[in-house]
């Protein structure tokens, strides 16, 4: 493997403060479903949807600009394991660009939620589409901290 790469995993953190600077995002089709979201308006109502979900109130995006959301049509059999390779080499191609991420859950119960479906209506999107995950998009307010060390048992060889 690259060296860079290897470089590049061992150094993405999840990043829990953003500056208030834009971030400019691309607008290709593909499967799973990428929504972008950036206007304040929607990001605040998938805010409120994952605040009822979970049942607090704090943002869950942690103030990012940018909240990337992956959903995938529910009636494929890999619809998780999909949208969870997206999410993941999105935060790898995000950190390889200087921008900080932070995987966030809830996405499945809001989307399927009546609330999350009219959501995906206004969006005129299908309303097969189901969460798999959402990332916390921007500028690291903060330097992330050291990793902690894997536990002992983290790889086992057989």
């Amino acid at each position: 493997m690259e060296t860079d790469f290897i470089k590049l995993i061992e150094t993405r953190r999840s990043i829990r403060s953003y500056k208030k600077e834009p971030v400019s995002t691309g607008g290709g089709r593909q499967s799973p479903t990428i929504v972008a979201v950036t206007s304040s308006k929607y990001r605040e109502k998938i805010t409120e949807l994952n605040e009822k979900v979970r049942k607090t109130s704090n943002d869950p995006y942690y103030g990012a600009p940018v909240v990337i959301l992956v959903l995938a049509d529910g009636n494929t059999s890999n619809f998780v394991e999909d949208g969870s390779c997206v999410l993941m080499n999105m935060m790898l191609a995000a950190h390889s660009l200087g921008l900080g991420t932070v995987w966030i859950a809830k996405e499945r119960e809001i989307f399927d939620s009546e609330e999350g479906k009219e959501l995906l209506k206004e969006w005129n999107l299908p309303t097969t589409l189901r969460g798999v995950g959402a990332i916390a998009l921007g500028y690291a307010n903060e330097e992330p901290k050291k990793a902690a060390p894997r536990k002992k048992d983290y790889i086992i060889r057989v």
